[in-house]
């Protein structure tokens, strides 16, 4: 696991992404507490489904402002607890060390808009896809692609299990982070459709956090300089 490993400024407290991960909770928790059959409905009627954007040009405008705002709540449904408290971890480590440049504002607009841009990405390259996409693994990854383009000489710790012990390790973040793209590459060559992960929306977050990043550039210097 990724632990961001903070310099000796006095930290700031990182709202938008604690409010990022309380909506998520919540929507989990209301979502845990329905039976079954209204768990699936949930998902149905909050997911992304790609057949939904298949058909997008024989549909109204109606339909289509249903579909795009699938693509944002999709991001706060997670299919159980460890789809969460994976999202979440992600988010806390690279949400909160993002957002002393960015924001709150504009960590939230890089949440909402590159994990709603990941989602479609994915309803487009899994055009025969039945299961509705969830989770915010796509913002998750736009995080992660801004952290790396605005912080790439940081350091981040990495537990490893190194004989009977656990072993906290520092490396550069570009290291780790650059594993971490390997990792989502090789997956999704090797399980192409195949794999109830979609890999995919993964790579077009982390690619669309990077541009967000390089295209805040100017503003993030002038907040930095303030």
């Amino acid at each position: 696991m990724f632990v961001h490993v903070p310099s000796r400024r006095k930290p700031q407290t990182a709202i938008a992404t604690y409010f990022l991960v309380a909506l998520s909770i919540a929507m989990f928790v209301v979502w845990w507490i329905q039976p079954p059959e209204a768990r699936t409905r949930w998902v149905h009627l909050f997911g992304v489904l790609p057949a939904d954007w298949v058909a997008i040009t024989s549909q109204g405008s109606k339909a289509l402002a249903v579909h795009v705002m699938r693509l944002a709540s999709a991001l706060f449904v997670h299919a159980d607890g460890l789809h969460l408290i994976g999202n979440l971890v992600f988010l806390l480590v690279f949400g909160a060390s993002a957002e002393k440049p960015l924001g709150a504002a504009r960590l939230i607009t890089l949440f909402l808009l590159c994990g709603m841009a990941a989602n479609l990405f994915g309803a487009w390259w899994f055009p025969a896809q039945a299961a509705p996409i969830i989770g915010s693994s796509g913002a998750v990854s736009a995080l992660v692609g801004a952290y790396a383009t605005l912080f790439p000489r940081s350091r981040l710790g990495l537990m490893l299990p190194l004989g009977a012990f656990l072993e906290f390790v520092r490396m550069p973040a570009y290291g780790l982070i650059g594993l971490w793209v390997l990792v989502q590459v090789l997956m999704f060559v090797l399980t192409p459709g195949g794999s109830p992960v979609a890999w995919p929306v993964h790579l077009a977050g982390f690619a669309c956090g990077v541009g967000y990043a390089l295209l805040s550039r100017d503003a993030i210097a002038r907040r930095l300089r303030n």
